[in-house]
């Protein structure tokens, strides 16, 4: 019993955390419903299958697989230049396809060349806790929109949401503080139902649309058609590649600071397995026409608040997320999880986050910790303030670097630090 509530919050935790990105992309290659709900069912059929890949094969660590920003904002890129370079959607769909399949193949060769290894030794306690940081940082606006209910059900703020989200935030820290152990290790399954339920008795909740209605459904293989070949794109998925691979690192560290913690013992690290599962991840994301995922931080902060650091309860919600994807009318229950609720839930989730990093700032004593954390943090930060305009001269494969805070900052970090410092000593 105790495996299946841990589990069904796993897996309740993943979709909240995974649901929007499918379901923006969709919206940005005007699919139609049909259309859309299959892409949402494959890219959480291919969450869970890689979820269970890593923890059985890569890493070997509770860490959820989530779409990649990286690869989300690819597709945002290209979405708008679909007319331009590729004629259509659905070819600028196929070429997105032999992007992440290139991908998949590129990790593969990558970790066979043991550079994951020699990446990870560049994440320091200083660049993990800055990653950290930048990513509480890149996701709070999202978080905070969410919660004030802006584009929910009208553009603007609404009060309503706003002071039930603040309530539901209010009842994560009561828990986390009032509830015992055995209870606090559930709060975000059962907040989550509870906000859901409030919602729904005052008309905030969205009505569940089932726009398929087959009783099962296996994910589509190719489903926008057979890859196309184009060597700009080629160019773009090296370069999302390489970034992956470093989020991928900073993810495992994270986790794995955490679990030493819990359990007073590190976990053996393990980045050229989790380097090459990545790979095949990537290849499901192309083969399924699904979005690249990427092994998610956040993980760590929910192992934080729930307590909940076993394998088994993760590799059930895998499983689960698996299941849900393969019959319509469940996917399209969870799917109607209102946003406010599962933003105002996992709110305490990223807020540990913070603190996790400032500890991984405690490991390091040298004088230049202030400057490295200073430089990259204006770097991070400042590039999250420019307006996504300002980018659309700039050619695509530059524009996914310099239009992200989280990895131009985190990039800063390692090379101040190697070059000014390591060097030094």
């Amino acid at each position: 019993m105790k495996n299946t509530l841990s589990a069904l919050q796993w897996a309740v935790f993943m979709i909240a955390g995974s649901i929007v990105a499918p379901v923006a992309i969709a919206s940005l290659f005007h699919l139609d419903p049909t259309a859309a709900a299959g892409f949402v069912q494959r890219t959480m059929f291919v969450l869970g299958i890689a979820g269970i890949l890593q923890v059985t094969l890569g890493h070997r660590l509770p860490i959820n697989e989530g779409p990649a920003g990286l690869w989300w904002g690819v597709f945002v890129l290209y979405a708008g230049l679909s007319a331009t370079i590729f004629g259509s959607e659905i070819e600028t769909l196929q070429a997105l396809e032999l992007a992440m399949i290139a991908s998949g193949i590129l990790f593969i060769i990558l970790s066979g060349l043991g550079l994951v290894e020699k990446l990870s030794k560049l994440f320091t306690p200083v660049v993990t806790g800055i990653y950290l940081l930048l990513l509480v940082a890149q996701l709070s606006g999202a978080f905070l929109n969410g919660m004030m209910g802006v584009g929910y059900l009208k553009e603007g703020i609404d009060l309503r949401i706003a002071g039930l989200s603040l309530l539901l935030v209010i009842l994560a820290i009561w828990f986390s503080r009032r509830m015992p152990a055995a209870i606090q290790q559930y709060s975000i399954l059962i907040l989550m139902l509870v906000g859901w339920a409030i919602f729904a008795i005052l008309g905030l909740a969205k009505p569940v649309v089932l726009s398929d209605k087959t009783l099962l459904k296996l994910p589509e293989v190719f489903a926008f058609g057979m890859p196309t070949w184009d060597s700009g794109m080629i160019v773009t998925a090296a370069l999302v590649t390489l970034l992956l691979l470093t989020n991928m690192i900073a993810s495992i560290r994270v986790v794995e600071e955490v679990l030493s913690k819990l359990n007073n013992e590190r976990p053996k690290s393990r980045y050229k397995q989790a380097g090459f599962i990545s790979g095949i991840n990537q290849l499901l994301g192309g083969v399924f026409s699904a979005v690249g995922s990427v092994p998610i931080s956040g993980a760590a902060g929910f192992i934080m608040t729930t307590g909940i650091k076993k394998r088994l309860p993760f590799i059930l919600g895998s499983i689960l997320i698996v299941l849900i994807s393969l019959f319509p009318a469940v996917m399209a229950f969870f799917a109607a999880l209102p946003e406010p609720v599962g933003y105002s839930v996992i709110f305490l989730v990223f807020v540990k986050m913070v603190g996790i990093a400032f500890n991984e700032f405690k490991k390091d004593t040298s004088e230049g910790k202030a400057f490295i954390i200073g430089i990259s943090f204006m770097v991070g930060i400042g590039t999250m303030f420019i307006p996504p305009e300002a980018f659309k001269d700039t050619p695509p494969i530059m524009a996914s670097i310099l239009n992200n805070g989280l990895i131009l900052g985190s990039i800063t970090a390692i090379i101040t630090e190697q070059l000014l410092y390591r060097k030094k000593s």
